[in-house]
Order: structure tokens, then sequence, then C-alpha cells
């Protein structure tokens, strides 16, 4: 067991892990809040669809994840509008369409979807020192433009109809949040995998909101509370042999149900 923490790859997992856990628990808060769980999974099912054109087109898996979840959030907002259908009927259509799309594109270009599996549920083991580097700055990036919205974002929370009378530009904000989502999922793909990040966002957040008053504490106990899942899935990953991203993820469900014992505070 020891031998393995010495492990430059383990410590490489750890870091990354930790950075995605950082920026992962304030990010879940905000979807906690808003209740864009299902949003976040469409997202992250069109990040696959990126990754397949990445692979077919040659160019960045990491821009190609980026570039489909903005364009799929975008389309999201213009079909919104027309008022139709509702949001979750919306969102359930693009996100089974895009995985479809992304198993689809994935196939034809290796030959078998299967030979990128660890991009839907991650091999964190596998970071090099860039992806690291990588994860760190984009984590940073993140952060920083959450705390530029920060205030817009837990007014929207409250009350979106009423954060827009006193001059917050909802549209403007909305877009920069789903943007951030983009990201995240794009940063995220090699840690947890595509169809995991989800629930690492999630998971998280709502384990804090049952022990946080305040919007700041829940941030920082759901960012925690991501970090120790990170911690105690690699350790499981190590010693048990088990797939570090679903490991990760499950550590987290059992620190929410832990949670449980506690009164909920809000």
């Amino acid at each position: 067991m020891l031998d393995i923490l010495a492990e430059p790859f383990f410590r490489r997992a750890l870091l990354a892990g930790l950075a995605i856990a950082l920026v992962a628990g304030p990010v879940g808060c905000f979807i906690v809040w808003r209740r864009m769980a299902y949003f976040g999974e469409t997202l992250a099912h069109s990040g696959l669809f990126g990754v397949g054109l990445g692979l077919l087109l040659g160019f960045s898996l990491t821009l190609g994840a980026v570039a489909t979840a903005v364009a799929v959030a975008l389309l999201l907002m213009l079909l919104k509008r027309q008022r139709a259908l509702a949001t979750d009927t919306l969102l359930g259509i693009l996100s089974h369409t895009s995985l479809a799309l992304g198993l689809i594109t994935v196939g034809l270009v290796t030959g078998a979807a299967g030979d990128h599996m660890d991009l839907l549920f991650g091999d964190i083991l596998t970071v090099n020192t860039r992806d690291v580097w990588i994860v760190w700055a984009g984590g940073a990036a993140v952060l920083a433009v959450l705390a530029f919205l920060w205030r817009d974002l837990i007014a929207m929370s409250v009350h979106e109809e009423l954060a827009q009378a006193e001059g917050v530009r909802v549209q403007r904000v909305e877009l920069g949040f789903i943007l951030l989502i983009a990201l995240m999922t794009a940063i995220s793909m090699k840690i947890v995998g595509l169809l995991l990040i989800t629930a690492l966002l999630i998971i998280p957040a709502a384990a804090a909101r049952r022990v946080a008053r305040k919007p700041e504490t829940m941030a920082v106990t759901a960012g925690a509370i991501a970090a120790m899942a990170v911690v105690m899935g690699l350790m499981a990953s190590a010693t048990l042999n088990a797939t570090s991203g679903p490991a990760i993820v499950l550590s987290a469900g059992l620190l929410f149900v832990l949670t449980l014992a506690f009164p909920q505070t809000n």
C-alpha cells in the first residue's frame, strides 16, 4: 500500500483529482441550487460527441468536448423560447441524441466505441504531468470566472425574475455559467469520465447542503467533500484494484449517506 502511495503516477492522480474536486464543489452548488442536474448530464453526454468529432477530424479532444457542449447549451436556450416542450423533455432529447451520436462517431473512427471507454468512465491513474498542469490551470480559470459571477448567480438562484428586474443580465450570466460547466466537463474528461462528472458535481454539493447554512460555506464544504471523495476513491482503487473514476463517485455517494445522520440545516 505504501509503495503505491510513493509512486509518481499516484501522486499525479491525486493532484489532478484534487484540482477537479476543488472546482466541482462550488460549481456543483449552483447546479443543485438552480435544479440543473439534468442539464449538467446533457452537457457531459454532448462532450462525447465532441470527442468523436475530434477523433474524426483530427483536432483536440478537449476542444471538441467544449465546442459541442457549448453548441448544445446554445441550442437548448433557443429551443426553450418556443415553449412547446418542457425543459426536461428537451434535455432528455438532447442528452440521449448527443450520447448516441458520440458513441457512433467514436465507433466509426476506432472501430469500436469500447476502445475509448476511459473517456466515459475516466482513468485518473494515467494522467501525466502536462495533464496535471492543464487541470490546475483550467480549474483556476473556472474559479476566477465563478467568483466574478458569484453575486449575480446567487441572485438568479434565489429569484431569477427579481434579479433581472434589479439589473442582472440574466442571459449573459447564464451563458457564462454554461461555459463554466462545459469547461469543467472537458478538463474532467480524463479524470472521472464524461458519464461520471455530473455525479461529482452534484453529490458533494447535495451533501454540503445538508450541513452548511450560508452559500459560501456550502461551496467550501462541497469542495472539501469532493476532495475527500477523490482521496477515498484513489485509496480504494489502489487497495481493491477498482476502477478509479467510479470509485471516486461511489466514495462521494458514501459521504452523502453519512451526512444523512445530520439534521437538515436549510
